[in-house]
């Protein structure tokens, strides 16, 4: 386990261990965006109004993984595990999204949670569905965080035992 506070971070962090790696699991809520500047004081209020935050876009860290791995610079890596706190919206469920991303991103497995108030963040439980890319799915029944990580290794192990036979 690697543990980082920036994307950036994450992204050198991969770079570094992902090469002699079996398994990457990306169970990091990574922002989609940082800031273009970050401030070293307090921004304070102006005549002006209120400040422009300009937002970079953060490199798509697991998307990337699988990328080297197409391109063989990843001879190790058997199983690339991604995860996907999803809501739902007016153009699909919780479910629809998650199979988009899967298709997106191109890992191996997708482990699913839905967010929302009381689900998934600053919670003791947890429920999901776990993904594969061969299209099959399957629902992670409702139990503590620690059961459910252990569900999802018995489900990276099944994996990998069916990509050696």
């Amino acid at each position: 386990m690697v543990h980082v506070s920036s994307a950036q971070q994450l992204a050198d962090a991969v770079s570094k261990h992902a090469p002699t790696a079996d398994v990457l699991v990306m169970a990091a809520a990574v922002a989609d965006f940082r800031p273009a500047q970050v401030a070293t004081a307090k921004i304070k209020k102006g005549v002006e109004g209120p400040p422009t935050i300009e937002l970079l876009r953060n490199d798509d860290v697991l998307a990337g993984v699988v990328r080297a791995r197409a391109h063989g610079q990843l001879p190790n890596m058997r199983a690339i595990v991604g995860f996907a706190a999803e809501t739902g919206d007016a153009n699909g469920d919780v479910l629809f999204h998650a199979r988009a991303k899967l298709r997106r991103k191109g890992c191996d497995l997708l482990v699913v949670n839905a967010v929302g108030e009381g689900r998934a963040f600053e919670v003791d439980s947890n429920d999901g569905w776990l993904l594969a890319s061969d299209g099959t799915e399957s629902a992670l029944q409702h139990g503590s965080k620690t059961l459910m990580a252990s569900r999802i290794v018995d489900a990276i192990v099944t994996f990998l035992a069916g990509c050696s036979s």
